[in-house]
């Protein structure tokens, strides 16, 4: 793989992760649940910017 299909690899699996987390934990801990949302927001405009279409992987709808 070349450099940015490393990086877009990579990303795509943090977001992955990062909803796997977010959905079980919004309710008992939304402190925690902010921060990560932040996180979210971040990876998916760099996914997007790299023209990665979220159609598909992204399970937050707000």
């Amino acid at each position: 793989m070349s450099g940015a299909a490393d990086v877009i690899k990579d990303y795509v699996i943090e977001f992955s992760r990062l909803q796997d987390w977010m959905v079980p934990i919004k309710e008992s801990n939304p402190d925690t649940y902010e921060s990560m949302y932040k996180r979210y927001i971040e990876l998916k405009v760099t996914l997007s910017s790299l023209g990665v279409n979220l159609t598909e992987i992204d399970r937050i709808k707000e």
